[in-house]
């Protein structure tokens, strides 16, 4: 890691703690002053939530152009389209792999914990209260049902830019469109000659370096938008809920920890053979950035720079894998979507037997495939698995206190997952495989 790199890493990170902080105290001073707590959120409303925005948008600006380039440059630079096909069967086994392990190991830690089973009912009724408005309006975007028209219609819809372009964040796989086409360009550029597909390449590529330019931009605003938005969560969602839910979510915390530093350590060492603790250290900036971003999508550039810069992932293997992963491996995702459902099965009194967690551990991996990598893009999926299964679909209220703090950390287990699937993958590619960047 540069020097650079190191000390913005530190002034995020401290950024990070500040804006916690101050909001920790604002609620302490709000408990004797209303008002002031009050002033605190409509400033957060106000100024604040608008000024993260901006770096937020900053780096959404190039996730479209950034994820066609770098996929499409990926696939070409295989130059042998025979060479596609272990690639991706490799990144697709180790993405679906990594998710059933994360939704298995949620699905222990509710079984062993069973902290909805030690909510009372005056909580749960006042949580209810609190959050059901929410929650309806959560559920009324519902999951479609995952069948092979679904499928067609996700990955081939008839307009390919308007399923990407505008405001559509309820239409599952938004950017598997995106995806799907960036493979079949960089397909045909590898059935070019050479002299015109190292041209189409060399173009991508220079699309790919002006986009990682904003992103650097951007990166030199997340040091002060960062504890703008930390603080304004914290004002918002307060601690009594996420101390009436506190088993809960320190449980979710600790085995998404589990998660991306032990199983995602184990997959380093045996299967990458590197050094977990050099590898975390590297991917300091990007994790932070997922944890405050709570957005795979606006991360994305942050981790392909990084792969490239820090981690020396050849450019053909982080261009394929990284876009991919931020779009459909979601294993934080999945593995929150699973405690969720069996949380508030728990509150409830709904009774899950294995069998069904064993379908519950499916449908997760499999919905957690079509969120889209935005903020909450989990919560629709997560109502559609409570009806699947016979829960009241408005339990969902009950954690949407709690939410963002999950949010942030699931998208920082998504985003760890993709650079160790990257590390795997590459480290598997023949010598030959790709042609340096």
């Amino acid at each position: 890691m540069a020097p650079a790199d190191s000390r913005l890493a530190n002034r995020i990170l401290l950024g990070l703690i500040v804006g916690a902080a101050a909001g920790a105290l604002m609620l302490v001073i709000g408990s004797f002053a209303p008002g002031v707590l009050d002033a605190a959120r409509g400033l957060s409303t106000a100024v604040l939530d608008p000024f993260g925005q901006i770096f937020l948008r900053l780096l959404f600006f190039v996730v479209i152009p950034l994820v066609f380039a770098s996929l499409a440059a990926g696939v070409a630079q295989l130059g042998r389209l025979s060479d596609l096909g272990p690639l991706a069967g490799r990144t697709f086994a180790l993405f679906v792999l990594n998710m059933a392990i994360g939704v298995a190991l949620g699905l222990v830690m509710m079984n062993v914990l069973n902290p909805g089973g030690r909510l009372d009912e005056a909580t749960q009724a006042q949580l209810t209260r609190e959050y059901g408005g929410a929650a309806q309006a959560v559920v009324q975007v519902r999951t479609p049902e995952i069948n092979f028209d679904t499928l067609v219609q996700m990955f081939m819809p008839r307009n390919l830019f308007g399923a990407f372009v505008g405001d559509n964040r309820e239409a599952l796989g938004e950017m598997l469109p995106l995806i799907l086409f960036a493979i079949l360009v960089g397909a045909a550029a590898a059935q070019l000659s050479a002299a015109k597909r190292e041209q189409m390449r060399s173009a991508l590529e220079i699309v790919a370096e002006l986009m990682t330019g904003i992103v650097h931009f951007a990166l030199r605003l997340a040091p002060y938008a960062v504890p703008a938005m930390i603080f304004s969560v914290v004002v918002k969602v307060g601690l009594d809920v996420v101390i009436a839910l506190g088993l809960f979510v320190l449980g979710c915390l600790l085995v998404m920890a589990l998660h991306l530093f032990g199983t995602m350590s184990i997959w380093l060492k045996v299967g990458a053979r590197r050094s977990p603790i050099e590898f975390f250290r590297k991917i300091a900036p990007v994790l932070v950035t997922a944890f405050s971003t709570s957005s795979s999508n606006a991360t994305l550039p942050t981790s392909l720079a990084t792969a490239r810069e820090s981690l020396a992932i050849r450019p053909s293997t982080a261009g394929f894998v990284l876009p991919l992963g931020a779009t459909v491996n979601m294993s934080g995702t999945a593995l929150y979507e699973g405690c969720v459902v069996l949380f508030v099965a728990q509150v409830f009194g709904v009774e899950l037997a294995f069998s069904q967690q064993l379908m519950l551990l499916l449908l997760a991996v499999l919905s957690a495939i079509a969120v889209a990598g935005i903020p909450g893009g989990s919560l629709p999926l997560i109502a559609g698995l409570l009806v699947t299964f016979g829960i009241p679909a408005e339990g969902i209220g009950i954690v949407l206190g709690a939410d963002r703090l999950l949010d942030m950390a699931r998208t920082t287990v998504n985003v760890g997952a993709d650079l160790v699937t990257a590390a795997l993958v590459d480290e598997r590619m023949p010598a030959g495989s790709s042609s340096p960047g």
